[in-house]
This record gives structure tokens, C-alpha cells and sequence, in this order.
């Protein structure tokens, strides 16, 4: 991997960007007051506008998605209880154990689909019946999108329609929700409809440089805000940082259309290579899979010219974002075609 003086075209993750002129002037401009007393008035209007757009009664600034997952589980779960999970969840494989470790909340992690979704026989099955032999089962989370991939509104419904049958509440891991929506053609609002709490991240293909929002009932939202500042999450003037929310909001999740034409481009071109199996795009992440006998030296080649991506040399991902350009595309297959001539 070149070193980041090195990079060129940056496909590592969404999370790489640079805030705009414009989100920097907003957030030099930003109203602040002290958000642990609950007057700065930046962020309760981010607040105000996540909720609204999410279609949700209340909602609380986090300093990041693990600690707005967490937040959330914690808010649902108690001590000894049991949250159901894909294995490959960020909540549950990317988060340092948090809920088991600070919540005290059993994991019960089940198998992803192809499609990363989980199957319903399989749901209902990791149900615990009431039996003190057992933890009791409060909650199942899904993530949308899981690995780029779209869980179709109809999914949501038939899942969080079995778990409301067995009295769960439900969780959405929504970091890359409008990446969702934009793909399916729908308002976010429609994606995270069936769910009591969301977490959408602000920093994750919306450009902002620190942030998410845990959306969701007002009682839950109230619990996890107490649960925030057990864990550390309250901050004060934060302000400056909410109006980079405000702005990433207002202004970059249209565009996110443009990411995923930007990946569904790179998708298409990387798959003309012998050697490399790529799994086609449902929003701005591209895997490709590397033959063993050039991954090495296919690795070595697109670090070397600048373009860095994440991942062993035998599986990469691609990820697109808004300081992703169709130039950086079009350099990008210009390199990988200069290895394979």
C-alpha cells in the first residue's frame, strides 16, 4: 500500500474524503452552544432534520458508528440479553466486541446469504424460547447496505415482520442507508420504516469528517443519549461538526448517484481483465477477486502507480465517493491495462 503522499486515486473507502470549501465554511460559521446542557443549537438542528428525514420521532449525534451501534443496542438490550446478527454485521465483526464487552449483550450471529441477507428460517430459529437455560432474545440487526450490497424493502418487511411476531425490536445498521435508498429509487424514509432505531453514518459516502446520528422512537432515543455520555459521547461545543452533518446532508445524497455509476464503470472495466472476477455493483463497492499467481505482483503494480485500494492481494475492494472523479476511473483501468499488455 503506497504510503498516503504516495495515493493518487484513493479507492481504500467512502471514508477517505476531505470536507469540501463549502462544509468548511459551514462548519467555520456554525452556531455552537454546549450540547451536554442541550443548547447548541447546530445540533439539535441536525438533530431535527435526521429525524425528519428518516421519518423517526427523535435523534442523537454521535461521534462516530460504533458508538451510535452500540448506543442503539444498548438501548434495547440489557444486561444478559441477546441481540441476533449477521456474521458478517459491522456491529457484531467490526466493532471490538463492544456489545458484549460494555453492554453486556449476548450476540447471537447467524450466517449472511450471498445477498447479505439473513434467511427467515434461520431468524426464527435463533429465537430463544422462554427457558432460564437461555438468554432472552430482544433484538435483531440488520445492516443495509451489508458490503455494498441492497436488502430490498420487501426483505425488510418479511424480517422485521417475523421478529415484531416474536416481540424483538429491530435495529438497522444504516452507516451507508442512503446509498440504499438512492439505488433503490425509494426515500430513505421507506428503507428504515420497519426499524425502531437506525444509525446512519455522515462520514461514510456523504463526505463529513466525523459523525453519525442513532434515529429512532423517542424513548430510545432518550436511553441512548444517556447511554452516549456513559460511554463517553458528550461533547460540547460540537456544533462545528454537527454543521458538517447539516451540510453533507443538504448537499451530498443526490450525488450518491454518481458513486455508484462510478463503480458500476470500474466494475465493468476491471471484469475485461483475465485474472480478475469481479462481483458487480449494487451501490459504489466493488470487489474483485485476484488469480493467486498475479496477485502479488497485480497488488504491487496499482500501489506503485498510486492507486490504492484495501484488502490481501487476493480480494480488493473498490470503493467510490465524492472525491472520486471519472477521471480517477479512468486512470484507475489505465493502470490495471498496462499490467495485463
Amino acid at each position: 500500500m503506497p504510503s498516503d503522499a504516495a495515493i493518487k486515486h484513493d479507492f481504500r473507502s467512502d471514508t477517505v474524503t476531505r470536507p469540501s470549501s463549502g462544509m468548511r465554511r459551514a462548519m467555520a460559521e456554525a452556531e455552537v452552544g454546549d450540547d451536554v446542557f442541550g443548547d447548541d443549537p447546530t445540533v439539535l438542528r441536525l438533530e431535527a432534520m435526521a429525524a425528519e428525514h428518516l421519518g423517526k420521532d427523535a435523534a442523537v449525534f454521535m461521534s462516530s458508528g460504533t458508538q451510535s451501534n452500540l448506543a442503539g443496542l444498548m438501548a434495547h438490550c440489557g444486561r444478559g440479553d441477546e441481540y441476533i446478527v449477521g456474521q458478517m454485521a459491522h456491529c457484531y465483526r467490526w466493532e471490538a466486541g463492544g456489545a458484549a464487552v460494555l453492554g453486556s449483550i449476548q450476540p447471537q450471529p447467524i450466517a449472511n446469504r450471498a445477498d447479505g441477507s439473513l434467511a427467515l428460517e434461520d431468524i426464527a430459529a435463533a429465537i430463544k424460547p422462554d427457558d432460564p437455560h437461555f438468554a432472552i432474545t430482544r433484538l435483531l440487526a440488520l445492516e443495509n447496505t451489508i458490503g455494498g450490497k441492497v436488502l430490498p424493502r420487501s426483505y425488510l418487511d418479511e424480517a422485521t415482520g417475523l421478529a415484531r411476531e416474536h416481540d424483538l425490536g429491530c435495529h438497522l445498521d444504516g452507516a451507508r442507508a442512503f446509498n440504499a435508498a438512492v439505488a433503490l429509487g425509494l426515500p430513505i424514509s421507506e428503507i428504515v420504516l420497519p426499524f425502531d432505531t437506525v444509525s446512519v453514518c455522515l462520514s461514510k459516502g456523504l463526505g463529513a469528517p466525523i459523525g453519525s446520528v442513532l434515529v429512532g422512537q423517542a424513548d430510545l432515543i432518550g436511553r441512548a443519549r444517556r447511554i452516549r455520555k456513559m460511554l463517553g459521547g458528550g461533547l460540547r461545543q460540537v456544533g462545528v461538526l454537527a454543521a458538517a452533518g447539516i451540510y453533507a446532508l443538504e448537499h451530498n445524497v443526490d450525488r450518491l448517484v454518481e458513486d455508484h455509476a462510478r463503480a458500476q464503470r470500474l466494475a465493468e472495466g476491471l471484469a475485461a481483465f483475465d485474472g480478475l472476477e469481479v462481483t458487480q455493483p449494487d451501490t459504489n463497492i466493488v470487489f474483485v477477486d485476484v488469480a493467486s499467481q498475479i496477485a502479488e505482483a497485480f497488488g504491487d503494480h496499482l500501489a506503485t502507480h498510486g492507486i490504492a485500494v484495501t484488502g490481501n492481494y487476493g480480494k480488493t475492494r473498490w470503493v467510490t465517493h465524492l472525491d472520486v472523479g471519472d477521471d480517477a476511473v479512468t486512470e484507475a483501468l489505465e493502470v490495471a491495462g498496462r499490467f495485463f499488455d
